[in-house]
């Protein structure tokens, strides 16, 4: 499989142009993944235009590729959106950096009740810049076309707001209802997924309220930083994604 780089830029690239790499991420190709002249190797802009072609000049400042050929990738009809509720250490990282190999189309910082970890202040916005770092890596390392956007941390209200645009799946260890036995309707999926103290029971009110759907993976309790990634797989499958 060859080697895939993100050039923002490149949307308008055809077949035959030369685009080029520059900063990281021609120090990324030439330093760190040892790119050769001739080599083959794909670009994306990270908003579905796909490209690949034939290093021509290799640099640790500047690469040079030319491009062989162009694709255009769609947005999926039915997208899966994640709720991550901000949690201690790095299981929340985790979490993102997992749903978005796994194919997430839109991560949701989410401030809980129970969540440990506060973003407030300056630290909202370093956080936010945190998790797109991590999205653009692990979408950069698993070839994917599109970049899933990353939206401010949200409340639990303004989370609640989200069930009247998207079918709203709160991950509920409880439940009696399985996730394995929902059935895609055509519409967006918003999983919701909370801190390693669970959802408070005035939030799952709430989130019900306005619509949300309760439902659990199985028998056992997961961490945060495996039930949205493990959520996700499960839907790939009944999307047909998988």
């Amino acid at each position: 499989m060859a080697l895939h780089f993100i050039v923002p830029d490149c949307a308008d690239a055809a077949v035959g142009d030369l685009v080029s790499l520059t900063g990281a991420e021609a120090k990324h190709a030439s330093v760190v993944r040892r790119v050769r002249v001739g080599e083959t190797i794909t670009l994306g802009d990270g908003r579905g235009v796909w490209l690949e072609g034939a290093a021509e000049d290799v640099a640790a400042a500047h690469v040079s590729v030319r491009i062989t050929s162009r694709t255009v990738h769609e947005t999926p009809e039915a997208r899966i959106l994640l709720a991550q509720a901000l949690a201690k250490g790095d299981r929340d990282e985790l979490a993102v950096q997992a749903a978005c190999e796994l194919g997430i189309d839109e991560v949701i910082p989410w401030q809980s009740a129970r969540s440990v970890s506060r973003w407030e202040g300056a630290k909202a916005a370093k956080g936010r810049e945190r998790w797109a770092s991590i999205v653009r890596e692990a979408a950069k390392q698993a070839h994917r076309a599109w970049i899933p956007d990353v939206t401010e941390v949200v409340t639990t209200a303004q989370l609640a707001s989200r069930a009247a645009e998207a079918r709203m799946l709160v991950l509920d260890p409880w439940s009696q209802t399985r996730l394995s036995g929902i059935r895609p309707d055509g519409r967006d999926i918003l999983l919701v997924v909370g801190p390693e103290g669970g959802i408070a029971p005035d939030e799952l009110e709430r989130l019900e309220a306005a619509g949300a759907e309760r439902v659990r993976l199985g028998d056992t309790v997961l961490r945060t930083s495996t039930a949205g990634p493990a959520a996700i797989a499960v839907l790939s499958g009944a999307l047909g994604r998988w």
